[in-house]
């Protein structure tokens, strides 16, 4: 399960550029303000149906992103890689590049 979250957090992370203001505000409160779906409810005038839909909606936007563009996946991969390089100048280079 915990595994689960950071990967849906990872996604956002890679991803969040794609989606709404408002997709952005609701992920951000239940995943890193660890706002309940009531609490989400409350505060944006909604029933909790609608915001747990509303972030189950995003998820799976998050995952088709994932399965269109790979950059997720391919970020971790060179990541993994970097840690065995020898050349620490080139390391840093390819790190700085995937860390933006």
């Amino acid at each position: 399960l915990m595994k689960e979250r950071e990967y849906i957090e990872g996604l956002y992370d890679t991803y969040k550029n794609l989606l709404t203001d408002r997709e952005r505000e609701y992920f951000e409160n239940y995943f890193y303000e660890d706002y309940n779906l009531q609490e989400i409810a409350d505060n944006y005038e909604v029933s909790k149906s609608y915001v747990g839909k509303y972030v189950n909606g995003i998820e799976t936007k998050l995952r088709g992103f994932e399965e269109a563009l790979n950059i997720y996946d391919k970020f971790n991969k060179i990541k993994a890689i970097t840690k065995y390089m020898d050349d620490v100048a080139s390391r840093i280079k390819i790190e700085e590049i995937i860390e933006k």
